[in-house]
């Protein structure tokens, strides 16, 4: 549980600050009396510990109560870090108006913004983006990407591998949601299907009918997963189960043959690495015995690339980035990863795929990050 406590740590602290910069903009703006600033940072309060509070409703059985608190606490989440990032611009924008006046010695009043102004701007931008946010994270793409190999073997001239990623399962990614993944999985009509991590959700309230409808998606040489670090937030056992429930062969440190066409690696999540849950072999350990006359295809949730490994797969496929979800958050995946989306090739020949993850993580809203399903077609050179 170290890994999981020093996240709810990290993000508590994170979140607790956005709130009290967003505070300091009402105050700013409107003259409140102590008995309205009171309110509004009792509710602010009740919203930081949201998370909390619905993983309580959750085990007492309160199922319904978890839910409407989710999207309550969820989307004032999504509201909150959008109110702050449109606001912190404006604040960069004043602060240059001043540097300019004193510099340049000009008079700027003209297209100065008040802070009432600019909190009412940042207002209404933030409700326009949330609106189109909420659209974008259930209009599901298929990406389609084509890999040219000559790994393939005789009479297989072409191998269609569906991934999904993030779907994060749960109180608020439900049967709708799933049912807008799956057609977009059938329609690709995959060989090969994987699951590169989070399927489930910390919250995983009646989500044991979902496996079913995982399990009756038809293909051809089988599905396989590996963890991410939610299955290991919401309990690695019962992650697990489900995960196996819905069909999918879970790879924790071990490699399959496929059919003798392809050989799949994967690996759990570094999330059970610091609490001792992760029982299979090491990456390099897994990735250094598998024979190279086949295509390797490597499943990582987190895509990041380890040194010791370069060379000993094909392609990697991971997630976990989002892309951000919601922009400007992808400015912070995009210089945390080697790439937080799409294809990158490696220098050794192989290649990277990050996907943006098929739902969403705490607010149902995404921003310049739609969700995806991924096509991978090897086609024989």
């Amino acid at each position: 549980m170290s890994g999981f406590i020093i996240f709810l740590a990290v993000f508590f602290s994170l979140y607790s600050g956005l709130h009290a910069y967003g505070l300091i903009k009402l105050k700013c703006a409107f003259s409140l009396s102590p008995v309205l600033t009171l309110a509004v940072g009792l509710f602010m309060g009740l919203m930081i510990f949201a998370p909390v509070l619905i993983r309580l409703l959750e085990r007492y059985g309160y199922d319904q109560a978890a839910r409407v608190t989710a999207y309550v606490g969820y989307t004032w989440m999504g509201l909150l870090f959008i109110f702050v990032s449109s606001a912190f611009l404006f604040d960069i924008y004043r602060l240059l108006l001043s540097v300019s006046q004193w510099v340049a010695n000009l008079d700027l009043s003209l297209i100065r913004l008040s802070p009432r102004q600019s909190f009412i701007i940042s207002l209404f931008l933030t409700l326009s983006i949330a609106v189109y946010g909420a659209f974008e994270a259930v209009a599901i793409r298929t990406e389609h990407v084509i890999i040219r190999t000559s790994k393939l073997p005789k009479g297989i001239d072409r191998l269609k591998i569906v991934q999904i990623s993030d779907v994060h399962l749960g109180l608020i990614v439900t049967e709708k949601r799933l049912e807008r993944i799956l057609s977009k999985v059938k329609e690709a009509n995959p060989d090969i299907w994987v699951s590169t991590g989070d399927l489930v959700d910390g919250q995983m309230v009646n989500i044991d009918g979902l496996s079913a409808m995982l399990r009756d998606v038809p293909v051809k040489y089988g599905k396989y997963a590996v963890t991410g670090n939610h299955e290991f937030y919401a309990g690695i056992e019962k992650s697990l189960d489900f995960t196996r429930q819905a069909g999918f062969q879970v790879l924790q440190g071990e490699t399959v043959n496929v059919s003798d066409i392809i050989t799949i690696a994967g690996i759990d999540d570094e999330t059970g690495d610091s609490d001792g849950l992760n029982p299979g072999l090491s990456e390099k350990d897994v990735l250094s015995k598998i024979p190279r006359d086949k295509f390797v295809l490597f499943l990582k949730h987190r895509p990041v690339l380890n040194n010791v490994t370069k060379g000993l797969f094909d392609l990697q496929l991971s997630g976990h980035a989002h892309k951000g979800q919601i922009f400007p958050f992808s400015i912070i995946t995009a210089l945390s990863f080697p790439a937080d989306s799409g294809l990158l090739k490696l220098n050794t020949g192989a290649r990277l795929y990050v996907s943006r993850g098929s739902g969403t993580w705490g607010p149902p809203i995404r921003f310049l990050s739609p969700p995806e399903v991924t096509l991978i077609e090897l086609v024989k050179k």
